[in-house]
């Protein structure tokens, strides 16, 4: 076999292997979200980032997880908070607050439902250095 015939070949398995292969998936940016980092502070190879996170009505952080545990405090709106199962669904309004776990097996969304701007305050506590978001890929949930 000569050595055009070959590379063409080889070329053909590339592109077919390419085609079956299975799609990446990609992940969801945010939408209508602005932050403003208030505070940092390390420590004994722990990040503590305070940021206060506004969301416009309709907007999403986009699906992601965290490299360190969230505390939430809801400022001011509503928080519609979604788990990567789809259905687990929690909601939270002014003057609340929540955890939201570290790992990426701890896919979620926080999304503002509502029609007001939503302001939330986080206080991340996460191994230094490490990225405070992780973006993930929707999880097949209808929704973004």
């Amino acid at each position: 076999m000569s050595t055009a015939r070959r590379r063409v070949a080889l070329a053909g398995a590339v592109a077919a292997t390419a085609a079956l292969a299975p799609g990446v998936a990609s992940a969801t940016a945010p939408s209508g979200v602005s932050v403003t980092e208030t505070s940092r502070t390390s420590l004994l190879g722990v990040d503590h980032v305070l940021r206060q996170v506004t969301i416009q009505p309709g907007g999403s952080t986009g699906w992601q997880w965290h490299a360190g545990t969230l505390s939430v405090y809801v400022e001011k709106g509503s928080v519609t908070h979604n788990e990567s199962d789809c259905f687990s669904t929690q909601v939270y309004s002014d003057n609340s607050s929540f955890l939201e776990p570290d790992g990426a097996d701890n896919v979620q969304i926080d999304r503002n439902l509502g029609t007001t701007p939503l302001v939330l305050d986080i206080l991340y506590v996460s191994p230094a250095g490490s990225p405070l978001d992780q973006d993930a890929p929707n999880p097949g949930c209808a929704f973004q």
